[in-house]
This record gives C-alpha cells, structure tokens and sequence, in this order.
C-alpha cells in the first residue's frame, strides 16, 4: 500500500467511517481439503472441534454457503479467482496426467492483492497451474508433516506473519486434511486408514472416535464401513481443528489478530460417495466461518446464499482493492469458449454482510463441475434457489464416473458387492445413471431422495430453473451452452 493510500485510510479512520481502520488490512484464508458440515458449530455433538467452534462464535457463520465445483483444482481455481472453472480453465486435477491449467492472463486473488500493496504467502496444499497465474511472493513449507500436520504449518507461518512489514499480508493457509490418504493405522497393523491417520504429527493430540457412537448422515449407509470411514474423518477434522487453533494463537502472539480478516472454509464436500465430485447438497454445501475486525455483531448466522466466485471479490473489497467496474458481477454478451474478459468476477463481494444476520436478497447461486480426475468427463450445470435445486447432466447418456478413491472406499464396496438397492437415501441404480434433468425441493427433501423434474406438478418451478440455468450459461461463457441446440 503507497503512502498516499495510507493517508487515505487514516483520513478515513478519523471520520468514523465503518470497516475502515488505520491498521494494516490482513487476511487469512484458511481452506481444508473434502471438509463437509461436520462440526460442533454445525450441529454434531459428537466431532470435537473446540477452536473452529471458538472461531465461529466470534465471526460470523454462513449457513448457506456453496462451492461451485465439487473438486480440489477446480474449486480452488474459482477461490482464487472468482470465475467458475468453465470460465478460468482450471476444469479438473492440476496434478499427474490430469494437467489441466488455468488460462494465460487470469488476474488471480493473490496477484491482484501483491499489486495492491499486500505480501503474500502460501503454504499447505496449492494444486492450481499455471504459477505465473497464481503468484505468491513466498512459498512456505518444510515442516513437519507436510500439510497433513496444521500445527507445525502454523508454526512455520510464524516468522512471515511476524515480519517488521509495512505492508498488510495475506496468508494462503491450505491443508491436506480431511482428505483421503492412504497408510496404514500404528496402533492396528495391517489396518486400512484412508484419511491420513497412519502417521505422527507433532504438536498434534490424535483425538480418535468409536464408530459406534458416528453420526451417519442419512445420504450415507448406516454399515459398519461407513462407520469405520466417518471414525477416521471424525480424526483428521480434528487435526484442522487444531491447526486453527494455534495459527490464531500465533496471530494474536504476533500482535496480529485485532487487525485481520480470518476466513474458514473447505474446497468441497466430504470424500465420500455422494458428496465429494456430485453437485448434490453434502458436496457443495459447506462450511464459511469469517471474522472481520470491528464487525458490528459476532457469533452471528447469516443466510445469504453465498458462492465461491463470491470470495475473491469480498476479499478484495476488505483490502481496499475491488475496483468500482467490477462490483458487478461479469456478463458476457455472447459464448467465448477460450476467455472471459480480463478483469472481473463472476461473482460479488459480500462484505457488508459479514456480522449481520440479513441475507440482502442473495437468494440464488450456480454451480458447474466439468471434470474431476481427466477420466471422469461428467459436465453438470446447478441452478439452486431457497427451496429448489435444479440439476442439468449434460452427458447423462454416460454412467456416472467415480474418482479413483471414492471408487475403493470401504463406505461405497460394501454396498456395491451385497448388492443392495439404496446408497443412503438414494437408489444405487439412480446414483449410477442419472437422467438429464433433477430438480429437488431441497427445503421438504434436504437430501435429494425425490426427483421432480417429472412430476406435473413441478412444471413451471422445472421450466423457470432450466431458463435460469441456460441463462447463467450463455452469461458466463460456458462453451458447454451449445448442448441446449446440439443434444
């Protein structure tokens, strides 16, 4: 930040002008990997998560929060830059024989905020390309137990966040947890563990859960797999858990926290069949917890239908960045299938909603997943109200692929090989091959059982849903608007 920006914000202070501070405008972003709705501040009596739920009673929780691609690149493409991955290029894994990469000349998040004035840094899990789209002026890393153990990752931010740095900071915190890993338990040799808990973890206290005392979510099967699999996810939640914890006591060690924006989230839905890689609620919708100074309430819900394109443009607005031409979200006036236009967002800011309860009329959201690992081609478009959700498959003729891990967790084989005739609340045979279109009253059908999308009665809410989807589409430069004239 110039000095005449500084002056600027002190002139500002000093007429008592809100969200404006004459301290320096940190940010934190702090993202999990495959975390669903699972903690005490969501409802779950049973997972411990004492700090995140800290957290959240001093910020404010939006309780209508969604990612608009159930994948690690691709979401964590449109975090970083607020255009859904149809538009910025990054349509699956960045990593392996995947290889997909955003577009040249994307102005990602923390480009945007180096050129404002702010250092950044980011440390755990990145897995976009290319890094000339999404530069960080320093990398952290080397601690112990990579980005699996969040507690030594917030030690070794120590130093940056403490640095003698005019300049604000921003801080790309990203963990590998709870996402499925494999190895085998210490304590129970020859035991399959898929969420990471095979190893040691420094600074970390391994909180473990009986699979008899889990809260099964009724879109997953109530079997002794299930249980097992939620008893390790329960562990690995617990260790982001932790690593919040002492990266917010680092923070207010290092004279930090009055002065920071401290956001919480995950890129998708859990790692489970049914959530991780579908557009279906427990994959898309998920925890947003942020803490601004000086907010005017906290521990506040808000009920704002908020999305991840929405979050750069926020971030950008706190930092004093967000240019008055791009407040608005972009518009196409027509398909480009290559580029979206230089500057701006597919999304808006929602700063001023942050400790208030109001949702301010944000009553509708979009989501489009392409690919998830380059082998799973299944393109789907989501246009989702308060009460409805609508589901376009543009290659249901396809069965529907699985990822790789999803595919081998205990959770979903032990369904497959007895045979059985539902998964949850869902039939397997309608999870396997799904029609073009779904529409779901997700308000009496929380958990997507009961398609409407052929029911008389839900004809005009089908056709109103389809028009805005189509209409998202074509305003967004989805190449894939082409499959409404060439089916």
């Amino acid at each position: 930040m110039n000095s005449i920006g500084r002056l600027l914000l002190a002139l500002l202070f000093c007429l008592g002008l809100s969200w404006v501070s004459a301290a320096p405008r940190n940010i934190v972003m702090f993202v999990a990997d495959d975390h669903g709705r699972d903690a005490g501040c969501f409802g779950n009596p049973v997972i411990q998560t004492p700090y995140l739920d800290r957290l959240a009673a001093g910020s404010t929780i939006f309780d209508q929060a969604f990612c608009t691609t159930a994948s690690c690149s691709a979401s964590r493409s449109v975090i970083l830059t607020g255009l859904h991955n149809h538009a910025n290029g990054q349509f699956g894994h960045e990593h392996a024989y995947n290889n997909f990469h955003s577009y040249p000349g994307i102005r990602s998040l923390p480009v945007r905020l180096a050129e404002a004035g702010y250092r950044t840094a980011r440390i755990g899990k990145f897995h976009v390309q290319p890094e000339a789209v999404y530069r960080f002026e320093t990398v952290l890393g080397g601690n112990q137990g990579g980005s699996r153990n969040p507690v030594s990752m917030a030690e070794r931010c120590r130093d940056f966040l403490a640095a003698k740095d005019d300049r604000p900071f921003f801080l790309y915190f990203c963990t590998s947890d709870p996402h499925r890993g494999g190895g085998f338990a210490n304590d129970l040799p020859g035991k399959p563990d898929y969420f990471g808990n095979h190893a040691r973890y420094e600074g970390v206290n391994e909180i473990k859960y009986d699979p008899a005392k889990v809260i099964v979510p009724p879109w997953l099967p109530d079997t002794p797999e299930s249980r097992a699999e939620l008893a390790q996810y329960y562990q690995s939640v617990s260790r982001v858990d932790q690593g919040i914890g002492r990266l917010v006591a680092i923070l207010k060690e290092t004279g930090q926290w009055e002065n920071t924006l401290f956001l919480y989230l995950s890129d998708n839905g859990a790692a489970f069949p049914g959530s991780k890689t579908t557009l279906y609620e427990p994959g898309m919708r998920l925890p947003l917890i942020v803490r601004i100074p000086d907010a005017p309430q906290t521990g506040v819900r808000n009920d704002a239908l908020v999305s991840w394109v929405d979050l750069a443009p926020t971030i950008l607005d706190f930092a004093g960045a967000l240019p008055d031409d791009e407040r608005k979200p972009l518009r196409h006036r027509a398909v480009q299938a290559a580029r979206p236009a230089p500057n701006g967002f597919h999304g808006r800011s929602f700063l001023e909603l942050i400790g208030r309860t109001a949702g301010d009329g944000r009553d509708e959201v979009f989501a489009s997943h392409t690919f998830h690992e380059i082998t799973m081609y299944y393109p789907m478009r989501v246009a989702r109200t308060r009460q409805f959700k609508y589901i376009l498959n543009l290659a249901h003729q396809l069965p529907y692929p699985f990822a790789s891990d999803l595919w081998e967790a205990p959770t979903w084989q032990s369904i497959h090989r007895s045979g059985a005739e539902f998964y949850g609340q869902r039939k397997v045979t309608d999870f396997l091959q799904r029609p073009r279109e779904e529409l779901y009253n997700v308000e009496a059908d929380p958990f997507e059982a009961r398609n409407l999308a052929a029911d008389p009665e839900f004809a005009r809410t089908l056709e109103t849903l389809r028009t805005r989807a189509k209409h998202f589409m074509e305003t967004t430069g989805d190449p894939w608007v082409v499959k409404w004239d060439y089916e």
